[in-house]
């Protein structure tokens, strides 16, 4: 056969099997009505495991293992749908409800905001561009942030997640697992780096450089030019400019913002010192109390998976079969587990969606962690 045929040939089958899907998933739904007179769970895993013996034999190698993730999908289908039949609500639904219905149609201008560092940090520049009035309370870390937050002591906090020259903020992440919050925001602000220095000092005098870790990496290119200098790592890197202004010494400068010079009376040696003038930080605003406010378009999550072959690949199918596209995913390690790990997604999705809905609320309703983190917009 020419291309032409073989293709038609091809059209042929799908034709069939998508009538065959139409009438399995119908079967699937019967079964559920059935599980639900008998109070019988969705799956099944004994006769999963014997359709799988039974697909693999029947079609052989090179095939039996694609035939496996064929079918493996096929039976998440199966059991969604059969959920989505069977959900009788949920009390992750119900937040979401409430929170949609309880939330104000605009975000709040004035703000009590937590944020790390001391004034003139990017958590504050962060949340100046999302409140048109924040009153900021420093912390001295991410921790202090989170806990602010948690126990009603500010309403909102703001916290960078993730940076587009060096990836995830992973201390930030590690924190998430052990406090009560949602994210309200998200905003992606432009990061420029200074180098900041006492009045008088040169270049050629500076002989230790202080700022933050993530700071000292973005600017990688810039430090190594500068040869045999110390560097020293701070909390923040407005606390680093503020650690210059305090010293005595005039040998030292700090990796900053610009806005810092003004701030604490320092003067910049050099400017735009970042590896990429393209360089964003993606900070959160997280609040203690579910909100959504209209035109959220985003949403995280983090979930456990079974430490099972393809148990990562069978859940990013299940929000696949929904065509929610996923923007991250992030693994971090669970604590007292060996090589077991705990997933963050964001993902590009509407809670009015109630196929979305019916899918997290499954996932909520099984043993395996999950925690909404809330549904948001993002601030460019």
């Amino acid at each position: 056969m020419d291309l032409n045929q073989t293709r038609q040939e091809i059209n042929t089958i799908d034709a069939q099997l998508a009538e065959l899907f139409k009438k399995r998933m119908n079967l699937a739904l019967e079964v559920a009505k059935t599980k639900k007179k008998a109070n019988l769970p969705v799956r099944n895993a004994a006769r999963e495991k014997e359709i799988l013996h039974a697909v693999s034999e029947a079609v052989g190698e090179p095939l039996d293992g694609y035939a496996r993730i064929l079918f493996n999908t096929l039976f998440d289908l199966s059991r969604s749908y059969q959920s989505n039949y069977l959900s009788g609500g949920s009390d992750l639904a119900d937040r979401i409800k409430r929170a949609l219905d309880e939330t104000p149609d605009l975000f709040p201008k004035k703000a009590v905001v937590a944020c790390q560092g001391v004034e003139g940090a990017f958590s504050q520049a962060a949340a100046e561009k999302l409140f048109e009035v924040p009153g900021a309370m420093f912390f001295t870390s991410w921790e202090g942030v989170f806990n602010a937050v948690e126990k009603g002591l500010c309403q909102y906090g703001v916290l960078p997640i993730e940076n587009s020259l060096l990836g995830s903020v992973g201390a930030v992440y590690d924190l998430m697992k052990h406090y009560n919050f949602h994210i309200v925001k998200s905003i992606r602000l432009r990061v420029a780096h200074s180098l900041l220095a006492k009045p008088g000092t040169r270049l050629k005098d500076v002989r230790e450089i202080f700022s933050h870790e993530q700071a000292i990496g973005q600017c990688g290119a810039f430090l190594k030019s500068l040869g045999d200098v110390k560097i020293t790592i701070c909390e923040n890197t407005a606390g680093a400019a503020k650690a210059v202004a305090d010293s005595g010494r005039a040998d030292i400068a700090a990796i900053s913002s610009i806005d810092c010079a003004d701030i604490y009376g320092l003067e910049s040696l050099k400017n735009n010192i970042q590896e990429n003038d393209n360089n964003y930080t993606r900070f959160i605003c997280i609040s203690k109390n579910l909100e959504i406010y209209p035109g959220a378009d985003k949403i995280s999550l983090v979930l456990s998976v079974p430490h099972k072959p393809s148990s990562l690949y069978r859940m990013i199918a299940r929000f696949a079969a929904l065509g929610v596209n996923l923007t991250k995913l992030e693994s971090r390690p669970i604590p007292g587990s060996d090589f077991e790990f705990m997933f963050y997604f964001d993902m590009e999705a509407s809670v009015y969606m109630p196929e979305l809905i019916n899918l997290l609320s499954q996932l909520e309703s099984q043993p395996n962690l999950f925690v909404f983190l809330g549904s948001y917009s993002e601030v460019i």
